[in-house]
């Protein structure tokens, strides 16, 4: 059996629309579901923040401790300080990062 790669999502969240950008999200993780890969949505937690808040720093110890068990990042595009953040951690980690999906898809080639 082979281990279908993890790819950690990172865009914009709070900077424009954030439903658009929830949505924005989790139609690229849709994306990489359907060709293989297994995706992490941070954005996500939104839903989660409506119902029970909790501040921007608790939210940022929370995806990057998720960033630690994944395969790969990749950065959506658009102006964002917290996506920027993780993609610094995943480099300090030596997670391969992306800003596209052609490179990615080439990266893990076979694997998923």
């Amino acid at each position: 059996m082979i281990n279908k790669p993890k790819v950690y999502v990172a865009g914009p969240y709070t900077n424009g629309n954030v439903m658009r950008n929830i949505s924005r999200a989790v139609m690229e993780g849709n994306y990489l579901l359907a060709r293989g890969f297994i995706p992490f949505v941070p954005h996500l937690t939104g839903f989660w923040d409506l119902l029970r808040g909790h501040d921007y720093e608790e939210w940022m110890r929370y995806d990057l401790e998720w960033l630690k068990s994944c395969d790969a990042l990749l950065r959506m595009q658009g102006e964002s300080s917290g996506a920027d953040l993780e993609v610094q951690e995943a480099v300090r980690l030596g997670i391969p990062v992306f800003f596209n999906n052609s490179d990615l898809f080439e990266h893990f080639k076979g694997r998923s």
